[in-house]
């Protein structure tokens, strides 16, 4: 497809995507989104922690919202092609506003009532994820894409890092219940602020049956080989480096280190990379831009690596933040030529099986690798992540067209 060059940094800065009052009112929403989604099960957790809730239906509730989440992204994918992005945006945020009440209502006395409202927010969070992902593209023109997906992550980023201190210090002053209708209200935001688009809903003759609207969302994704091999690449890293983090990173912390310490080192400086990756990508515009950005998916084999050995623990906090400045210079880059390159009516699906193959299939990770460990022991699996995470990137790097992220294999 061909596409115009893109601009300077000087002229990027004089059109700035920052500047604009539409994109603003989408990043304040998408912004709000990702609070609430993080948000939600910290709160359980604390819910835990309080008793408001038993470890049980901790996992229960995390459970059914991931399976709301599952369901709902291929669906929010083609009805996102079908009508308004807006539309989806909306009625899925309030979708997910109105069930963040209902688990308030529940504590205490209905967990099937509570497990119901967790997979509608699921849900909500599943349908509204393609449908910003399009709506951006309609929003943002090509040239300030890159920008503008560098901001929304910035801000994502930026909510991690300071909203667990936040968070447990209104835990403080107001209970569970109320941080969760303050959760509803995030939802709240994110339905009703994002702008109206420019793209046209499909006449009522064009449409097809759903499941051949989802087929026509793969054969879309298959045109673009780069695509496949990208999207291989980061569900390997997901589902193995993800998993490493979250499950052995922790019990590493303890056995090695005597305590919580490292753990909540490591994860701060995985957010501090990230932070510091979205800053670059922001304005770097690599030739080779693929590569770049599959090299920077690669640099998440150093969180493994760190933990094979009884290293000092400035070197798991550099992997780690090595590790989250490789991400951004993936992600930014990922999402920017999907934007770009996928047919603009069929971009919320091909959105969507990038979020349920990458995101979705994570638990998948973290189920397997708690076995793993204890039938083949931590250093084992440690090395098969670290390979995978290596390898999976630089394997997708050898499709042509994965140079640029372009059918074409050029750069524009």
């Amino acid at each position: 497809m061909a596409t115009p060059s893109a601009p300077d940094t000087t002229a990027l800065r004089s059109s700035s995507a920052l500047r604009d009052p539409a994109f603003l009112r989408l990043w304040t929403g998408t912004t709000a989104s990702g609070l609430a989604t993080w948000a939600l099960p910290f709160v359980l957790g604390l819910a835990v922690l309080d008793r408001s809730l038993t470890p049980v239906t901790l996992g229960l509730l995390l459970a059914a919202r991931t399976a709301g989440f599952l369901a709902a992204v291929p669906i929010g994918g083609v009805v996102s092609d079908r009508c308004s992005r807006r539309a989806v945006v909306l009625w899925s945020g309030l979708a997910a506003a109105l069930a963040l009440p209902a688990i308030a209502v529940g504590l205490d006395w209905s967990v099937p009532l509570m497990a119901a409202a967790a997979a509608v927010a699921g849900a909500g969070q599943g349908a509204c994820r393609p449908a910003f992902q399009a709506l951006t593209a309609e929003v943002v023109d090509e040239q300030q894409r890159q920008q503008a997906n560098a901001a929304m992550t910035l801000a994502v980023r930026v909510t991690t890092l300071v909203a667990p201190g936040l968070t447990a210090l209104l835990a403080v002053l107001v209970n569970t219940s109320t941080l969760l209708v303050l959760i509803g209200a995030l939802w709240l935001v994110a339905a009703l602020l994002p702008p109206k688009g420019t793209a046209t809903a499909p006449a009522e003759s064009e449409r097809t049956s759903f499941a051949a609207d989802f087929v026509e969302g793969l054969r879309e994704a298959r045109r673009h080989p780069w695509f496949l091999a990208g999207l291989g690449a980061l569900t390997a890293v997901i589902a193995t480096g993800y998993s490493a983090t979250g499950v052995l990173l922790p019990l590493i912390s303890r056995d090695r280190y005597g305590g919580e310490a490292v753990l909540a080192a490591a994860t701060t400086a995985y957010v501090v990379g990230a932070l510091l990756g979205a800053l670059i990508i922001a304005r770097w515009r690599p030739r080779a831009r693929g590569w770049a950005a599959l090299a920077g998916l690669g640099c998440y084999a150093f969180a493994p690596l760190s933990l094979l050995a009884p290293v000092h623990p400035a070197v798991v906090l550099a992997a780690y933040a090595l590790a989250g400045l490789g991400i951004e210079l993936f992600n930014v880059p990922w999402f920017t030529a999907i934007q770009r390159e996928v047919e603009p009516n069929k971009l919320a699906r091909v959105s969507a099986l990038d979020f349920l193959f990458s995101y979705g299939l994570a638990p998948l990770g973290l189920i397997l690798i708690a076995p793993a460990t204890e039938a083949f022991g931590p250093a084992a699996v440690l090395i098969a992540c670290t390979a995978i995470c290596a390898l999976a990137p630089a394997i997708a790097a050898l499709i042509p067209t994965s140079r640029t992220f372009s059918r074409t294999g050029k750069h524009t």
